[in-house]
């Protein structure tokens, strides 16, 4: 077991290295950066010339480093990341993006751990439902339910919500995470009330998508364990319905919905991620899309890099249930 984790952790720092540069080079592939964000600013709104946006520009590219090498940049922004922690600065706000971030990511990933387990149960349930009573109603409802999961756009989905919120039911708390009493009051039970009345779209919208998923997995999973052998042996042998489904089939069903939660919880995030942007909730993914409007390259790809990291964590931590689970998975992670 010691030599498939330690294979496993070799495995995603390399990949972990891997996506910060790909993400870097990606950030800085399209034409433009801050200093034209912050040159045509000044043009528009304090009347310069564009002979005078042309040296504004210079002289900031030369003041943040912007027109040094990528490979210099990148050195310097893992260096930095490694040794001191510092993941850069942030042109706009004018602060580390560690300290930027750090609030909103912590919410962000907060929000999807709840999309995330309420789509995994909400799913592991309808599949079994769907699978004990397939062809009937049960299994007609659970389907639909998937369907419509998978087949409607979130951001639509988002919108569709925003549009019946603000204006047929007049909800008063959209675009915040706190009502304004609740802002620096400390931790309380009404204070998680009202964060929850704040977010119910986005952990809904979310969980819908990945519910629709789980239950498609656990669905088809469950269909073929319960056509095997030992299953008929077992209701041969007079155990009840239940005990047969829920102690002998459904276990050897979980397998492969393990191995999917890897990829279920980046949904999760990317699903979090749109439905913030359409409802304006302060998370990181408005903050995301106004870095990449602006050209704060830093704060677009720290935001990248940690959400890379959660996907790499996610599916290291897959691998090791998987592998305590099922001991073929192990002898095969040690070649």
């Amino acid at each position: 077991m010691l030599r498939f984790l330690v294979r496993r952790i070799v495995s995603a720092l390399g990949l972990v290295f891997v996506v910060s540069m790909v993400s870097f080079l990606l950030i800085k592939a399209p034409p433009g950066d801050y200093a034209d964000y912050a040159a045509t600013l000044a043009q528009s709104q304090g009347g310069l010339s564009y002979e005078q946006s042309l040296v504004l520009k210079q002289e900031i590219r030369e003041r943040l480093g912007l027109n040094k090498p990528l490979v210099e940049q990148y050195v310097h922004w893992v260096e930095g990341m490694v040794l001191h922690g510092d993941f850069g600065p942030s042109y706009v706000f004018n602060k580390p993006v560690g300290e930027l971030i750090n609030d909103r990511f912590w919410r962000t990933l907060g929000i999807a751990s709840t999309c995330h387990v309420l789509a995994t149960l909400i799913g592991v349930g309808l599949g079994i439902i769907g699978a004990v009573y397939q062809h009937r109603w049960g299994d007609r409802i659970a389907s639909t339910i998937a369907f419509l999961g998978m087949t409607i756009p979130r951001f639509f989905m988002a919108l569709v919500i925003l549009y019946w919120l603000a204006f047929v039911v007049g909800y008063q708390y959209i675009g915040a995470i706190y009502s304004r009493e609740y802002i620096f009051a400390p931790f309380s039970f009404a204070k998680l009330w009202d964060l929850f009345k704040h977010v119910w779209p986005i952990i809904f919208v979310a969980a819908f998508g990945g519910l629709a998923y789980n239950m498609r997995v656990m669905r088809g999973n469950l269909l073929d364990v319960l056509r095997q052998p030992y299953i008929e042996a077992a209701r041969a042998k007079g155990l009840p319905g239940s005990t047969v489904v829920l102690k002998h089939a459904v276990p050897n069903a979980l397998h492969p919905l393990i191995m999917y939660q890897g990829i279920a919880m980046p949904y999760m995030l990317s699903g979090e991620l749109e439905v913030a942007i359409v409802l304006g909730v302060p998370t990181v993914g408005p903050l995301m899309l106004d870095s990449l409007y602006r050209g704060d390259i830093w704060v677009t790809a720290t935001i990248f890099l940690w959400l890379s990291v959660i996907l790499v964590v996610a599916n290291f931590f897959a691998d090791v249930a998987l592998g305590l689970i099922d001991p073929r998975v192990r002898e095969a992670g040690s070649v």
